[in-house]
């Protein structure tokens, strides 16, 4: 039991050595940027930061080199719509920090806060080459089933501290079925009431003054919610929603026209039926491409093929996980959507750069280039084959560990069956 209890306790405080300079050599760089490939490239990254990439860089004398001949070098990959850093264990209450039930919270409820960077979770995504999350939060319907927003996505880092990158980087909203369920039974209403709640935003922010005298009438939302929603209403902060049928996705589409503002979709099941639409209006859309059965009657259409189509329509792509505890099966995803049609480079964009573009950081990650922050996934393998793995990852410059609590209860269990003490060899 002690020598389990120090194995768990070695895995979640593992941390990784401080940055300093590396050079990782003799692979093919995959920059997802304007350096194209690189067939025997080398990056180097000094201080956290990539300060070079390209097939005839110097090594700086003092470099840490990483050989990746033979090996495929790509960026760190980003996982969106997960909640790592929220949750552990779903049917543990305390370990759940995904949404509230507070009356008087939803939109000013904020996942930045209350982040775990020593869940048990991280590691294991790291192994799937995830460098950087948008932990996004969720619905906790009981009591306050009324509540339409569930609140504002982070971005994360998945190295140890600090794992908070940017905060309020999404608004998140639910449509369709569950959002219609919750604004009172009908679609109808949800719209209505979203209209009306833009228009006491926008009359909040005119009237701040008059608010704080008690002179304006009563708003619908608590001021907390009120002053989360105004970078949504100019525009600044996007509104991620979560919608699925063709015709909820045609409504949110003009209603964010009409209300002038910055959206995400996400989910999309039945996208590929108004790809063209969605391209028009430049909505970018994350989804999960091996849903193919119709779950519920709002997602009918779906299908394999939907990420393809999406993206030959001209939407720009991101491609999500199976759940926060498989989130390291993102990149199998991205190769299911490649043996449904989606061109390889695509797929790894859309679990690279596409995501970075879409919540804004692509200054910072989501490709190899010079500048940005050193998250870099080396591969014995194609990224997007179920048969590779990374060999090394590298997060803001440092060698991550390359185990998870699963791995050392694997490791524990071989050591157990294979010791001599059973007559095998060890």
């Amino acid at each position: 039991m002690i020598r389990v209890a120090a194995a768990l306790l070695a895995c979640v405080f593992a941390f990784p050595v401080a940055a300093e300079t590396v050079a990782i050599t003799g692979g093919r760089v995959v920059t997802m940027g304007q350096g194209g490939d690189i067939e025997r490239g080398t990056v180097v990254v000094r201080d956290g930061r990539i300060v070079a990439v390209g097939a005839n860089v110097a090594v700086p004398p003092d470099a840490k080199i990483i050989d990746a001949s033979g090996k495929v070098v790509t960026p760190g990959l980003v996982a969106s719509g997960t909640a790592l850093g929220l949750i552990e264990v779903r049917t543990v209450e305390t370990t759940d920090d995904r949404g509230t039930s507070a009356r008087d919270l939803s939109a000013a409820f904020d996942a930045g806060y209350g982040l775990n960077p020593d869940s048990l979770l991280i590691p294991v995504a790291r192994l799937g080459g995830i460098t950087r999350a948008i932990a996004t939060p969720a619905y906790d319907d009981q009591p306050a089933r009324e509540l339409l927003f569930a609140g504002q996505a982070a971005a994360i880092a998945l190295d140890d501290r600090p794992i908070l990158m940017q905060r309020g980087v999404a608004m998140v909203l639910e449509m369709g079925d569950a959002g219609a369920e919750r604004a009172g039974g009908a679609r109808a209403a949800e719209l209505v009431a979203l209209r009306a709640i833009f228009a006491e935003v926008r009359d909040f922010k005119a009237r701040r003054a008059a608010y704080d005298r008690g002179e304006t009438r009563d708003y619908t939302l608590s001021r907390v919610d009120l002053e989360a929603l105004i970078p949504v209403v100019e525009g600044r902060m996007p509104l991620l929603v979560s919608v699925n049928r063709a015709s909820d996705i045609r409504d949110v589409l003009a209603m964010a026209r009409s209300e002038r503002l910055k959206l995400i979709l996400e989910g999309a099941s039945e996208g590929w039926r108004v790809a063209g639409d969605i391209a028009a209006a430049g909505v970018p859309v994350l989804v999960t491409p091996v849903e193919n059965t119709p779950a519920s009657f709002e997602a009918l259409g779906s299908t394999l093929s939907n990420a393809r189509r999406l993206a030959e329509a001209g939407v720009v792509v991101a491609i999500e996980g199976n759940g926060n505890h498989r989130e390291r099966e993102m990149r199998y995803n991205a190769g299911n959507a490649v043996a449904s049609g989606l061109d390889w480079k695509t797929a790894l964009a859309a679990i690279t750069i596409n995501p970075a573009r879409i919540f804004g950081l692509s200054d910072r990650i989501g490709s190899l280039e010079p500048g940005k922050d050193g998250d870099v996934a080396i591969w014995d393998g194609d990224p997007l084959d179920t048969l590779s793995r990374p060999v090394a990852v590298l997060i803001r410059g440092a060698e991550q560990p390359m185990h998870s609590r699963g791995t050392e209860l694997r490791d524990r269990y071989l050591s157990t069956v294979l010791s001599p003490a059973n007559g095998e060899k060890p």
